[in-house]
């Protein structure tokens, strides 16, 4: 079943200005629900750019994106933001945790403004932390994490609201080749757990994992054969 897609879409940045430049150029492109797919491609390709397309970060310049054939394009931004904070998670090449804050205080940081009950988020984001092998760091401020417990905490976070979709930016771009396994190792385990998972990577340990349902190479912001 599809889940989100994209139709004729394009993304041009500086418009109109002398360094115009078309990072998406038509892309048509459907997600299946419970699949874990790759965008894959040199840097420059258009991966990241369709990435937060369908991930509702950006507007497409032209064509329409769609979740469960809900048009997400003409949307509002005050009801864009709620259907990110409720559907999407997302994991990025750099972590990005607040510092000075606990692991467990980044964890929960994304469901504040949902006004769940704090003690009930705190039991999730410690669930979470144990889930991804990383519960004993729950009471350690982030900027004394390694970098591998950083990015499992940057997951943990993207988990916390229960999004439908995992998008995740290189994920492994700053991991060594035994945390970019641990990663995917992750990853097919969400996917086990109904996930659905959406990556753009050019890191063989991503592209190339038995955990992968459908790989989507770009070149020159197009897709690559089928």
């Amino acid at each position: 079943m599809t889940l989100l897609e994209a139709r004729e879409v394009h993304r041009v940045y500086h418009q109109g200005r002398p360094d115009e430049h078309e990072a998406v150029a038509g892309v048509s492109l459907a997600v299946e629900a419970g699949a874990l797919t790759v965008l894959s491609g040199p840097s420059g390709s258009g991966k990241t750019s369709l990435l937060t397309l369908l991930g509702a970060m950006a507007r497409p310049t032209s064509g329409r994106i769609f979740l469960r054939e809900r048009e997400l394009t003409s949307l509002p931004e005050r009801f864009l933001t709620e259907v990110r904070r409720r559907t999407f998670g997302f994991v990025f090449q750099q972590p990005n945790l607040v510092r000075g804050l606990s692991a467990r205080q980044n964890v929960m940081l994304p469901a504040l403004p949902l006004g769940l009950d704090h003690a009930a988020l705190g039991r999730r984001a410690d669930a979470l932390l144990e889930q991804l092998s990383v519960g004993h760091r729950a009471r350690a401020r982030s900027d004394w994490l390694s970098g591998g417990e950083a990015q499992r905490v940057a997951i943990a976070r993207a988990l916390v609201n229960d999004p439908e979709i995992l998008v995740a930016d290189e994920p492994t771009a700053n991991l060594d080749s035994a945390l970019s396994r641990q990663f995917m190792a992750i990853a097919a385990d969400l996917k086990a757990a109904g996930k659905t998972l959406l990556l753009a990577s050019h890191d063989p340990i991503v592209t190339d994992s038995p955990a992968v349902d459908r790989r989507v190479a770009m070149r020159d912001g197009r897709l690559e054969g089928p």
